[in-house]
């Protein structure tokens, strides 16, 4: 996800730091210092994200937009000026600005805040910001929560105890509360200094962005992939007692499964799988040996020419037209394909589903599929013309049953209107009758609808009562028993008004 660096160039970031036995440095030669190590750990193992880089005091100004070019944010690092007062919510409407520019309303993006935990003085400042956001129109809202996914990592130039002395470290806490409560503060840990600013920097690349490593298995063959961007842990809500699932750094293949069968699935997160070329005799070579070696070929030139398993799978899931099932975890599953950027380039794409046995339902349970060749026919047939998907549930889905909906009175008449003429068609109409009138008490049982029974029930004994001299002498018989036993399940009697009990047509001697 990409990210947005907001570096505090307040005045309270020149504060001079004494060092023991060398110059004095300001605050800000710390936090660039810092970032820099942050800037050169992201072009190694984050060479494929986006950054972007603001300074902000009073106003806010972008320096850098959302690059890949990391010796560009450096540069920019090193031309920082000095200005006026810490304003960090003109910042962080900067931020809202430039992201929903770039991105829009559903990237996630995170932001780290670089400053020295000054929150600025009167009109706004943090504090006073925090205080009248509750007394704002909608014209003059506080930017946080901000309309993206965020995730916020604050960086502060200062110890906690320094932060404690005043109310800094409560505003920092409610502002990152009202950012989604999804990021952490850093503070240094002992005096102010180059070590101590490497080693705060150091939690946050530890903690955000360290690069997930993971091994790829298919049977004997395996190699080493990076996971790009890492896979973030997902809570199963429907657990009772919910614990964050995180993806395994031993990912098996289980199967390979067509395109047409997988089709288009829902999933949680996409990753890019990069293969990690391993080369140990380059590795192990000192810095000594560094003039033998100019005439010899580089390390990625030594790994491009070795066999690696991820290159050979990725070629051939683009040239089969199809997937690889890969096991994530206990009972969680994603899928390996090919996505083509443009006609000559593709990349090895990871889906990351729902955690469960089945979470794909056309598929069934991951655990019941199986190789073809155990199957007693093809499933697929001779010639590839039908395929075992979508596989049939057992119970019949509710959506693909014929639904009663009373969404207007009209709905309601028509149904009764219907039981209607089929009664003074009985005894011909009987099996008719008698299926609209279970039809209807059903979605009268279902709704709670009781006074609908009894209504109807008066509606047939009117109907008996009404019957020419003609009519046959079944009619009536059937018409008082199906008033008879809609006024028993008007009652609620648990005997009369089951759901699965259907009424049945009352038996007579009678012939037609």
């Amino acid at each position: 996800m990409p990210t947005v660096v907001l570096m505090d160039v307040s005045l309270s970031m020149t504060r001079p730091v004494s060092l023991d036995g060398s110059e004095e440095f300001q605050r800000k030669n710390l936090a660039v210092h810092g970032l820099n190590m942050l800037f050169e750990h992201m072009a190694s193992n984050y060479r494929m994200e986006f950054t972007s880089l603001m300074a902000f005091s009073s106003l806010w100004e972008l320096l850098v937009p959302f690059t890949r070019d990391y010796n560009a944010l450096q540069e920019a690092l090193s031309t920082l000026e000095d200005y006026d007062k810490t304003c960090i919510e003109a910042a962080l409407h900067g931020v809202s600005n430039v992201v929903q520019q770039e991105w829009g309303t559903t990237c996630s993006c995170q932001m780290v805040l670089v400053t020295d935990g000054s929150l600025g003085i009167g009109k706004g400042s943090l504090r006073h910001s925090l205080k009248t956001m509750k007394q704002r129109g909608d014209d003059k809202k506080f930017p946080l929560p901000f309309p993206f996914p965020t995730k916020v990592y604050i960086m502060c130039v200062a110890s906690a105890e320094e932060l404690q002395m005043t109310d800094a470290m409560d505003n920092l806490e409610e502002l990152l509360r009202l950012s989604g409560g999804d990021g952490q503060i850093f503070t240094m840990e002992g005096p102010l200094c180059m070590k101590n600013v490497q080693a705060m920097f150091g939690r946050l690349i530890d903690y955000a962005y360290s690069p997930f490593h993971a091994v790829l298995h298919c049977g004997n063959l395996s190699s080493d992939v990076q996971v790009f961007p890492r896979p973030e842990p997902i809570v199963v809500d429907e657990e009772v007692d919910p614990m964050p699932r995180t993806v395994s750094t031993d990912l098996e293949i289980v199967g390979f499964i067509e395109i047409g069968d997988i089709s288009s699935p829902p999933a949680v997160s996409r990753h890019l799988v990069l293969p990690i070329a391993v080369n140990k005799e380059v590795d192990e070579v000192g810095t000594g040996a560094t003039d033998e070696l100019e005439d010899e070929p580089s390390a990625s030139q030594m790994a491009g020419k070795n066999p690696n398993f991820c290159v050979l799978l990725h070629g051939s899931l683009k040239v089969e037209g199809m997937v690889a099932l890969v096991q994530l975890g206990p009972e969680w599953y994603g899928i390996l394909y090919s996505q083509a950027d443009s006609k000559k380039k593709s990349n090895l794409m990871m889906s990351l589903f729902e955690p469960g046995p089945e979470p794909l339902p056309w598929l069934g349970k991951i655990s019941y599929l199986g190789p073809i060749s155990e199957a007693a026919e093809n499933p697929y047939g001779e010639d590839d013309s039908k395929s075992p998907f979508p596989v049939q549930p057992h119970i019949k889905r509710s959506y693909a049953q014929n639904i009663t909906v009373w969404i207007k009175a009209s709905g309601l008449q028509t149904d009764v209107q219907k039981i209607l003429r089929n009664a003074r068609k009985l005894p011909d109409k009987t099996q008719t009758f008698y299926k609209e009138l279970n039809r209807l008490r059903k979605a009268a049982l279902a709704f709670g609808f009781w006074e609908l029974l009894k209504g109807v029930a008066d509606l047939l004994e009117r109907e008996c009562t009404m019957l020419p001299d003609s009519a046959h002498p079944d009619a009536a018989f059937q018409l008082s028993h199906a008033a008879q036993q809609l006024k028993l399940a008007s009652t609620g009697d648990s005997q009369y008004a089951a759901f699965d009990h259907n009424i049945a047509p009352m038996h007579t001697d009678f012939s037609s």
